[in-house]
């Protein structure tokens, strides 16, 4: 067999075990997001600011575990209850996030976001007054520019991620927000094929791939920590 064929069964064995898994960790994620209760109080501490930005059809439990280590260190973590699951579009979605800067007077913020919640987040610092706000993003997974199967998706929310999109359009120009941006991705992404790469942001490669499994990835709270301590 040639080596070009040996290569690629390899890596779509790997890719495959990443995507087993990816959905594995996401079917875990999603029953403790149901089975939580009450919202947690991690509003409590002397650390910069953290706002959490879910992904489409995950509320921001989805991203407990993460939230919980952020707040351990020191920083409180605030959540956008308004949000939801996270289905509403982009843009109004970016209004409420602006709402809760100033509702709680919220300055220097960083935001920690999972794929769709990228966007929103990108939004409130392209377009919103109250992205003077927020000091930078940490997004994980965020198909910044777009996703191939979003036209295939039998749901308005999922098919506003093509390119094509005029929200995703303004937000591919609106290239100055990129360097207050750290985009953490894998090498294979069963999501977003284009992958999350952006220019003019600071591009961290895992070393596993996954859409959803990434954020529990120790380099994700690295570059966190290296961004907001």
């Amino acid at each position: 067999m040639p080596m070009d064929a040996v290569s690629a069964l390899r890596t779509g064995a790997r890719d495959l075990s990443w995507w087993v898994k990816d959905y594995a960790y996401a079917v875990r994620a999603q029953l403790r997001a149901r089975g939580g209760g009450g919202d947690l109080d991690l509003q409590e501490g002397e650390g910069r600011p953290i706002v959490l930005l879910p992904g489409i059809y995950e509320t921001w439990r989805f991203m407990e575990p993460l939230a919980r280590a952020l707040h351990e260190r020191g920083h409180p973590v605030h959540v956008v209850a308004e949000l939801g699951d996270n289905r509403r579009p982009i843009a109004e979605s970016a209004d409420r996030v602006a709402a809760l800067l100033v509702s709680r007077d919220l300055h220097d913020v960083v935001l920690v976001a999972h794929s769709k919640g990228g966007l929103i987040g990108k939004h409130v610092m392209a377009f919103d007054p109250e992205g003077s706000r927020v000091r930078a993003m940490v997004a994980v997974a965020t198909p910044f520019g777009g996703s191939r199967y979003s036209r295939l998706m039998p749901t308005p929310s999922l098919r506003a991620f093509a390119s094509g999109d005029a929200t995703m359009r303004a937000l591919a120009r609106a290239a100055d927000a990129n360097a207050r941006i750290v985009s953490v991705y894998g090498p294979f992404d069963p999501h977003i094929p284009e992958g999350s790469e952006l220019a003019g942001a600071r591009n961290v490669e895992l070393a596993g791939g996954g859409h959803f499994r990434v954020l529990a990835d120790p380099r994700v709270i690295a570059e966190v920590v290296r961004v907001a301590e």
